[in-house]
C-alpha cells in the first residue's frame, strides 16, 4: 500500500474524553453518504459490512524490513525501493518464499471469528510479484518453492465462513520491464501501452478465475504515467466495468483530469468510494460526502511482514474505537496484517484478531449494517444506529470513556423510548428518565466492558 507521504496515526482520544454534553438531533447525518452515486444490492453490502481485513503479502515477507543484515527504514512492503535494490537482485526472494505453514481455512476462521465482514488481499504489490500463478508473468507463485495458488483456496475458504473477499492490485509494477514511472518519450509511451494491456490482461484473468470477488482496490495512482494521462484510468475503469458489470472500484485507479489524485477537479472520488484515509480517519464528528473506507496499521507505518517491531503498535483497545468512528461516519474500516513469509501471524495480530472478536461477537450489531447518527458527536463515545425490525429505529450509544455524571442525556422525548438495555446482555436493562420535555437521560452500568459499552436505545417511530 502506502504513498511517498508518509502520515501519522489519527489522535482522537481527546474526543472522548468524560463529559456530560448533551448531543443535538439537530444536525443531519444521512442514512447513507449525501452524494453517494451507487445503491444497488453490492453496494449496500459493500457499505452494511462496515468491518474489514487488509492482507499485506509478497516477497517483502522474506526479506522482513531487513537487506543484507541490516535494519531498513521505511515501509517493509516498500523495501526494493528503500534499499535501493535491483529489480533482478529482488526477484531472487521468490526462491525463498515458500509458505509452508500456510492453511487458508485456519486463516478464514481466524477471521471469521474476529468479526471481519470482508478481506482484502494483495493479489500483485508494487513490486510486481503475483500471489497466482498468472499465465501473463513468470514473476508468479508458480517460480516459487511452494509453486501453487495462493488466492484460490483463501477464496474459498473465505467465501465457505460468509466473508467477502476483495482484491488489491497495484497499478504500479517494479519488475515489470515496460512499466514506466513518467511517460517522456514516444518509445516510454509504446512500453507503458504494452505494460496497460498486459495490466487488463491480469485483471480479466482475476475477474474471471475467482468469480466470487467483486471489489478490486487499486494502488499506485501517484505516479507521472498516471497523474499526466488521466485517460488510462478512464479506459482501465470502462474496461473493467465492461468485464464485469457491478464490480466495485475504489478511487485509486488513477488521476483525473487536472493531475488530482484520489478526487477529481470537483472534489468527487474517482471510482465508487474513497480509499485515501491511510492510517488517518476523517476529523471526527464529520461526515465525508462520498462512501469511504480507512485502513490502519498495527505498527506505525508497516503493511507488509517486518521482523522486528519497534515502537508503539496498536491493540484492540485503541482499533475499537477506530471502528466505532468509522461506523458513526458512515464509513468502513480495515485493519491490517502483514503475514510471515511461513503463512502465519504474529502473535500481536493474533491477540487483535481474538480480542476485537469476542467485542464484535457481542456488540457487532451496533457496526454492521448500521449509518452515523443525527445525534451528532459526544465526548463518551460514538453513536451509530439503524431501523428497527418492529418499526422506528435502534440507536446504539458506544461507550468508551464513562462520563462523570454516570448517564447520557439524549434528545429523544421519554414516551418515544420502547426498551434499553446492554447490546452484550439485552436482559440488563438500563434506567431512562425524562429530563426535560423532548430529552432522557440514561443511567449507565456500573460494570463496563474494558473495550466498551454498548447501551441499545429502541425508540419508536
Amino acid at each position: 500500500m502506502t504513498k511517498h507521504v508518509l502520515f501519522t496515526t489519527v489522535v482522537f482520544l481527546a474526543a472522548i474524553a468524560p463529559t456530560n454534553h448533551v448531543v443535538s438531533a439537530d444536525p443531519p447525518s444521512p442514512a447513507k453518504p449525501a452524494l453517494a452515486t451507487r445503491d444497488d444490492a453490492a453496494m449496500r453490502r459493500w457499505r452494511a459490512n462496515r468491518f474489514g481485513l487488509f492482507i499485506h503479502w509478497g516477497l517483502y515477507a522474506v526479506a522482513g524490513g531487513q537487506w543484507q543484515g541490516k535494519e531498513i527504514a521505511g515501509a517493509a512492503e516498500w523495501i526494493q525501493t528503500y534499499a535501493n535494490i535491483p529489480a533482478a537482485e529482488y526477484a531472487k526472494l521468490a526462491q525463498q518464499f515458500n509458505p509452508t505453514k500456510y492453511d487458508p481455512q485456519a486463516w478464514a476462521r481466524m477471521i471469521r471469528k474476529m468479526g471481519v465482514r470482508y478481506v482484502t488481499i494483495t493479489t500483485k504489490h508494487c513490486e510486481g510479484f503475483c500471489l497466482w500463478d498468472s499465465k501473463f508473468t513468470d514473476f508468479n507463485i508458480a517460480a516459487t518453492p511452494y509453486g501453487r495458488d495462493l488466492l484460490g483456496p483463501l477464496v474459498k475458504a473465505m467465501t465457505a465462513e460468509g466473508v467477502d473477499v476483495h482484491f488489491y492490485y497495484s497499478i504500479i509494477d517494479w519488475h515489470h520491464p515496460d512499466y514506466r514511472a513518467a511517460i517522456l518519450s514516444p518509445d516510454d509511451r509504446r512500453a507503458f501501452d504494452r505494460y496497460f494491456e498486459f495490466m487488463k490482461n491480469q485483471l480479466r484473468e482475476l475477474l474471471m478465475r475467482y468469480p466470487e470477488v467483486g471489489t478490486l482496490w487499486f494502488d499506485g495512482q501517484w505516479d507521472a504515467s498516471y497523474c499526466e494521462n488521466p485517460e488510462y484510468a478512464e479506459r482501465l475503469e470502462a474496461f473493467l466495468r465492461k468485464v464485469k458489470p457491478g464490480i466495485i472500484i475504489n478511487n485509486r485507479i488513477g488521476a483525473g483530469l487536472s493531475g488530482n489524485v484520489d478526487y477529481d477537479a470537483a472534489g468527487r472520488p474517482f471510482g465508487d468510494y474513497n480509499a485515501g484515509y491511510e492510517r488517518i480517519l476523517p476529523h471526527a464528528g464529520s461526515v465525508p460526502l462520498y462512501d469511504w473506507e480507512a485502513g490502519m496499521t498495527l505498527p506505525e507505518n508497516q503493511w507488509g511482514y517486518r521482523k522486528v517491531w519497534t515502537g508503539h503498535f496498536k491493540t484492540a483497545a485503541e482499533l475499537a474505537p477506530m471502528l466505532a468512528q468509522c461506523a458513526s461516519q458512515g464509513g468502513n474500516f480495515m485493519i491490517n496484517f502483514g503475514p510471515k513469509p511461513d503463512g502465519t501471524f504474529r502473535e500481536e495480530e493474533r491477540a487483535v484478531a481474538r480480542d476485537m472478536g469476542r467485542w464484535m461477537k457481542l456488540n457487532g450489531a451496533a457496526i454492521y449494517g448500521t449509518r452515523g447518527s443525527t445525534f451528532g458527536q459526544p465526548r463518551w463515545g460514538f453513536i451509530t444506529e439503524k431501523a428497527a425490525a418492529a418499526g422506528g429505529r435502534t440507536i446504539y450509544l458506544t461507550i468508551f470513556t464513562k462520563p462523570a455524571s454516570n448517564s447520557i442525556k439524549l434528545a429523544v422525548p421519554r414516551p418515544r423510548v420502547r426498551a434499553c438495555y446492554r447490546l452484550d446482555n439485552p436482559r440488563e436493562t438500563c434506567e431512562v428518565q425524562e429530563d426535560g420535555p423532548h430529552r432522557v437521560a440514561i443511567a449507565i452500568p456500573a460494570q463496563l466492558d474494558p473495550l466498551a459499552t454498548v447501551i441499545a436505545l429502541e425508540v419508536k417511530p
